[in-house]
């Protein structure tokens, strides 16, 4: 999906446009493809695509190629939902908020299949952090961490973290008990100060992923 490049629709690129004029620029985008344009929606896929590839690859765990195919589906979703959006939040909320669920709906499916919940060694595969203490090693290192924790801990510290939602929130999306998000929040920061080292832990925080 969307790999051809459609010919840009006439507004200002995000990257000459003022803050102002870009917001316009989006909003028409979104217009322009809740009626059917192609080109609009190609320009929108190419603005939010990493962002959107980026938290659900973090919600997953970066396995192979599911971040890519399920940023395809939540695109695709997206674009089959647009005719309804009707700009009560901002579209890239929406958007962002369409794509978690995406991801929560393909990890609820992998429910019946042979899971590895309390696999906490899994962090013992990962190298240690810089030693110089670089903020690019560091957050590869928090990236991987991640990345290797238990998929409902990756899930809670992803949500709350990063995305910064409530624990009501993610009880609810997840099917668990308020008190067991927060047990599960503190058991992926536990495993990451464990496989980071507090020092490296402050410097490179959760933070680093948005």
């Amino acid at each position: 999906m969307l790999n051809a490049v459609a010919e840009e629709p006439d507004i200002p690129a995000s990257g000459t446009a003022t803050r102002g004029a870009d917001g316009d620029a989006e909003s028409a985008w979104v217009q322009a493809a809740a009626r059917g344009d192609v080109a609009a929606f190609e320009a929108l896929y190419r603005r939010h695509s990493g962002r959107v590839h980026g938290v659900i690859g973090r919600l997953v765990g970066h396995h192979g190629t599911r971040a890519e195919d399920l940023t395809q589906e939540a695109f695709v979703r997206a674009w089959q939902a647009l005719p309804a959006f009707r700009f009560e939040s901002a579209f890239s909320t929406w958007l962002h908020r369409l794509a978690v669920n995406t991801a929560l709906m393909d990890m609820r499916s992998q429910r019946s299949r042979p899971q590895h919940d309390g696999d906490d060694d899994a962090l013992d595969s990962l190298g240690q952090a810089d030693s110089a203490g670089h903020a690019t090693a560091l957050s590869m290192d928090l990236e991987r961490a991640v990345a290797s924790l238990p998929p409902r801990a990756r899930m809670v510290l992803v949500l709350y973290d990063v995305e910064g939602w409530k624990h009501e929130e993610i009880a609810a999306e997840l099917g668990m008990a308020v008190g067991s998000s927060k047990a599960q929040l503190h058991r992926a920061r536990s495993l990451l100060r464990e496989r980071l080292g507090e020092a490296a832990w402050l410097e490179a925080g959760p933070g680093d992923l948005r």
